[in-house]
């Protein structure tokens, strides 16, 4: 999206946040890099204490209510997986660099089903599925061989051309945006910030404050 002659004027559309953010998120596909599905992703503990990582977003769309989902997918019990599973609320970030924008998404979180799980994970380049499988996520390593010799286990067992059964605790979760913000900068620090709030089965759309 380009600027226009007029700074007074808001270059984000005012309708659409999901079709907007298809418009950002190609356009990060085409000069971002590394990575453009990289996501800030932040949750809170039952007591509110709040943490954040990089995660890849591996989908998002419609929802069925006509709202709209993004989806995450990780070991359920990691400190995110268990801080999910305690509170299912969550907050995204997106910030492209090299386009001078970032997208804010908040909502309530949902389990995506076994069968769309399995999908995705068995959608993974073999190493990746061994890697995970075989990985405690967020708990105590003693030493890095450990990891190795387990995931030689379990690549022996499942090789090269067979499917590694994916570990009931690894799934996925979507993001069901309640609040969609787009922020883009604007020349003299006069940022362009549209917030859109999911009210009922429609968006609703305003301005805000750099």
């Amino acid at each position: 999206m380009s600027d226009i002659d007029n700074p007074n004027e808001s270059v984000i559309p005012a309708s659409d946040p999901l079709g907007l953010f298809e418009n950002w998120f190609a356009e990060a596909h085409q000069s971002e890099p590394n990575d453009p599905n990289a996501v800030a992703l932040a949750t809170a503990t039952p007591a509110g204490a709040p943490s954040v990582r990089m995660v890849l977003l591996k989908g998002h769309g419609a929802s069925d209510d006509g709202g709209a989902e993004f989806t995450f997918y990780t070991n359920a019990q990691s400190r995110k997986g268990e801080e999910i599973r305690s509170n299912m609320q969550a907050a995204l970030l997106f910030h492209w660099k090299s386009l001078r924008r970032q997208i804010r998404i908040e909502g309530a979180l949902q389990e995506v089903s076994p069968e769309q799980a399995d999908a995705y994970f068995h959608s993974r380049a073999h190493k990746s599925q061994v890697a995970s499988a075989a990985s405690d996520q967020s708990r105590t390593l003693t030493q890095r061989a450990d990891y190795f010799e387990r995931a030689d286990a379990i690549a022996a067992e499942y090789p090269e051309g067979t499917l590694v059964p994916r570990p009931p605790h690894w799934t996925g979760f979507s993001v069901k945006a309640q609040r969609i913000e787009f922020w883009l900068d604007r020349p003299g620090r006069m940022h362009d910030r549209r917030m859109f709030t999911r009210s009922g089965s429609a968006w609703t759309s305003e301005l805000l404050y750099p």
